[in-house]
């Protein structure tokens, strides 16, 4: 069984830590921690996983989490394969709440900041110019050390806390109900969906991966995610075609059968209980901006 982190995210010598991500690909670990998290992506795309969403991310992603939020960015499959030269680039800020001292976001100052922390349980997208502007921040605050690194990244909390430039990420009822021994069941259904989302994939497969009857994986993964595992695959295929219909030039049709679906039909419909718009109506507005 794998531990919950796969990566060091305590420092020795400052109360937060800032790190610079240079890989082949972002860590496939579904994980959670009790930090909070300042993460943009500066190079690569994926699909992003935190809490109950599931979405496409790309250059100038940027998000806040609250603690224990589980979360993953898998990079898209081309950055795993053998003869790859593609490399992901991302900058991250964790810290814990009582990281300048139990009771600092108690004082009356701090009110903003604390509300802002508040609502990150649920985690947040930056939007707009602010996720611009953090890409610069995080930038600077890599290079700064001591008071000057508190001080800026003091700086960039009250810059969050006085904006509404965010959207919440996870649903309004979502609870992270995961154990830390199950992070690894998750990471092999996560791992198989997402290799195997073009195909027909067989319930009595993943239950199997997950050492499970049918039913009792359907229950253990509604509960764990706040959907179906149905529901799941929907969100993949349906990302993965909102990727193909921003980045390539390919038909509504092409784009259905690559992203697993056997008939056209079924697609727009899918797509558009999803998307509020249907696959062609997505793409025109997507490349119109």
């Amino acid at each position: 069984m794998k531990p919950l982190l796969e990566k060091s995210i305590e420092s020795l010598n400052q109360s937060f830590l800032v790190k610079k991500l240079q890989e082949p690909f972002f860590d496939p670990n579904w994980h959670f921690h009790p930090h909070y998290q300042l993460f943009t992506v500066i190079k690569g795309t994926g699909t992003r996983f935190i809490g109950d969403d599931i979405r496409h991310f790309e250059e100038g992603d940027t998000v806040f989490l609250g603690p224990n939020m589980p979360h993953l960015w898998r990079s898209d499959r081309n950055y795993f394969e053998k003869e790859s030269q593609l490399q992901t680039e991302g900058i991250v800020v964790y810290f814990k709440e009582d990281f300048l001292g139990y009771d600092f976001f108690e004082k009356p100052e701090m009110f903003d900041i604390k509300s802002f922390l508040k609502n990150s349980e649920r985690g947040l997208d930056l939007t707009g110019t602010l996720g611009a502007e953090m890409v610069g921040d995080l930038k600077e605050l890599l290079g700064l050390t001591g008071f000057e690194g508190i001080s800026k990244l003091l700086n960039i909390l009250h810059k969050l806390s006085v904006t509404n430039d965010y959207q919440y990420i996870s649903s309004t009822n979502y609870t992270n109900t995961h154990k830390i021994s199950e992070t690894e069941r998750m990471r092999i259904v996560h791992e198989y969906v997402l290799k195997h989302f073009k195909e027909n994939i067989n319930l009595s497969t993943v239950a199997s991966l997950s050492n499970m009857t049918e039913a009792a994986f359907c229950r253990y993964f509604k509960s764990r995610t706040n959907k179906t595992f149905s529901d799941f695959v929907k969100e993949i295929r349906i990302g993965n075609a909102c990727k193909i219909l921003q980045d390539e030039n390919k038909s509504i049709s092409q784009t259905c059968y690559e992203s697993g679906y056997n008939t056209v039909s079924n697609f727009n419909n899918q797509f558009k209980s999803l998307k509020g718009v249907s696959p062609l109506q997505y793409q025109k507005l997507y490349r119109r901006t």
